[in-house]
């Protein structure tokens, strides 16, 4: 029984809001925030996005009627996410008008079938304003409190994120998140070093106030392709994989993996000499990238230029509306500065 004064499941994954509104910018259709609502804390967190409620915004956008279609078909939406400051374009079919729904596109971890929504990231580094490598490197040697070290990757592509290997985290590549979730010893153990990475990237100045922003940097271990079984007891084997990932988000072990984390994975396998990408095998497709999640497997891909320039980040999702309706707030649960942030929110959506 979680979460019952207000909207959510109690995972990071279903405790989320997206606020929609049309654009004044000459690149962009409609801007939209997001926000991530913790389910261990009060905080609501304006510091990242979702990618996988981004492929919403562009259906949502024309079905409210924020976007006109040139008729039916495949329709285009450009938004732009205030949290990174980035452009998205979003491809999907307008049927009678409005967004398709139904389809053959399946995603591991989504129950049935859906009509496809492709996102295009664009250029989607330096979402905090420090590049693709924010730390300076592809690969930085953290000094922990305890004054161990480990070696990890710190990538600023769609999210700032921190990849660390499964076996330099001493944690099984393939774990299943509540095992992981229940390891105290390895959960406290990847937060230390995803506050230290916040320090390393420049997200904040030391790592007391790393704590207070819980979802950026995210962080993962990855590890390289094996057998393993998903979470609905589907098998995997290691042939259908390029990489495996087991990432962390809001605190929690993610029960798939977020979007943004798993672009940030394309764009950091995709610079030799990264964690990532010492785990590939030779001549792995970086535009199909196989990512081995405990949903399943999914396909993320970026585009490089000659110089090995993230150019776009891109993934397939579907979506649909579940409900409409109102949910009632009590001014009382708000702090005077939340208040005025909601009312600014509204005024510009």
């Amino acid at each position: 029984m979680r979460q019952l004064d207000g909207m959510g499941g109690g995972l990071s994954s279903l405790s989320k809001i997206c606020i929609v509104g049309p654009s004044d910018r000459p690149d962009a259709d409609v801007d939209y925030t997001f926000a991530q609502v913790g389910v261990n804390s009060t905080v609501v967190d304006f510091n990242s996005n979702c990618g996988n409620m981004s492929s919403a915004i562009g259906p949502f956008a024309v079905d409210e009627g924020f976007v006109t279609p040139q008729g039916d078909g495949p329709t285009v939406v450009r938004i732009h996410n205030t949290n990174s400051g980035k452009i998205i374009h979003a491809r999907f079919v307008v049927e009678d008008g409005v967004a398709a729904v139904d389809g053959d596109t399946v995603i591991p971890g989504v129950s049935g079938s859906g009509a496809t929504v492709e996102l295009a990231f664009q250029n989607p580094a330096g979402t905090r304003g420090r590049g693709l490598t924010p730390s300076g490197s592809l690969c930085d040697e953290l000094v922990l409190p305890d004054d161990s070290k480990v070696v990890v990757t710190c990538i600023d592509a769609a999210t700032p994120a921190v990849f660390v290997s499964a076996q330099a985290a001493g944690i099984s590549g393939t774990i299943d998140p509540m095992t992981l979730d229940a390891d105290k010893g390895a959960m406290q153990r990847l937060e230390v070093i995803r506050r230290a990475a916040s320090v390393a990237m420049g997200i904040t100045p030391n790592i007391e106030e790393a704590a207070k922003i819980m979802s950026i940097p995210k962080i993962a271990i990855v590890s390289g392709p094996a057998d393993y079984s998903c979470l609905d007891g589907t098998k995997v084997v290691a042939s259908r994989c390029d990489i495996a990932i087991r990432m962390i988000s809001a605190g929690q072990a993610h029960r798939a993996v977020p979007i943004t984390g798993a672009l940030a994975l394309a764009a950091a396998a995709s610079q030799a000499g990264s964690v990532p990408h010492g785990l590939l095998a030779a001549g792995t497709s970086i535009e199909a990238l196989r990512l081995a999640t405990p949903s399943g497997v999914i396909i993320v891909g970026c585009d490089l230029d000659d110089t090995g320039a993230v150019l776009s980040a891109n993934v397939v999702r579907t979506q649909r509306r579940l409900m409409d309706g109102q949910i009632y707030l009590r001014r009382s649960a708000f702090s005077s500065d939340t208040l005025n942030e909601l009312t600014d929110l509204k005024e510009t959506a």
